[in-house]
């Protein structure tokens, strides 16, 4: 079918990949499960090597995150929804620094993931509502909470003609530019402060002291 979108889903419960691979068959639109595994490797070899999307379990077979193949997805260009039983803000911002489109937990319903992996097969990133927490950080303050590598990102780009240009500057892939790009625009956007477009972001930026006039 043409147009059809394809995932790859790397969990070690046989049971999560098959309803993972039912939930987003039963979509609409349905997405293939073009291949999955309970090791990273499935990601890298065979139809997952070219799935438009990754669905990755933090932990596979062991208590400590696989944010170094995690990583070497991203850098390779692949799109990323983490989907992982931990729901703590601390490792949600880790996995989005390093590139994730998507940090679903499992406690998330058949919905959010379905619409995660979507966007992220489309490149764009999507914020369940669990994660408005922890991508608003403190709104008291009614600055969002952005991290080192977004407003390097972010200036980069007002200093840049392109996205390209940024992404050859800090030896990243273009989709992570974009995706950095539109977290700190979810991240404006649910402390009221929406900036849709470059040039409302950078009055943004000027206001939250991050960039000056004389930086453009």
């Amino acid at each position: 079918m043409a147009g059809e979108l394809s995932a790859v889903v790397v969990d070690d419960h046989p049971a999560v990949r098959a309803g993972v691979a039912y939930w987003l068959s039963t979509g609409t639109p349905p997405i293939r499960v073009a291949a999955s595994g309970d090791d990273v490797r499935a990601a890298w070899l065979g139809e997952g090597a070219d799935a438009d999307v990754v669905i990755l379990d933090l932990h596979l077979g062991g208590p400590t995150p696989v944010l170094g193949d995690l990583r070497r997805l991203v850098e390779a260009g692949r799109r990323v929804v983490v989907y992982s039983m931990r729901a703590d803000d601390d490792i949600v911002l880790q996995c989005l620094e390093l590139g994730a489109l998507c940090y679903l937990t499992k406690a998330e319903g058949a919905e959010h993931l379905v619409r995660a992996a979507r966007a992220a097969a489309e490149g764009r990133a999507y914020t369940p509502p669990s994660l408005a927490g922890a991508l608003a950080g403190d709104r008291s303050d009614h600055r969002p909470a952005l991290s080192a590598r977004e407003v390097e990102v972010l200036v980069e780009w007002f200093q840049s003609e392109s996205k390209d240009f940024v992404a050859q500057r800090l030896g990243i892939s273009l989709s992570t530019v974009n995706s950095h790009l539109e977290r700190i625009r979810i991240k404006y956007a649910l402390i009221g402060r929406e900036a849709p477009t470059k040039a409302a972001l950078v009055a943004r930026a000027i206001q939250d002291g991050l960039i000056g006039v004389d930086d453009l």
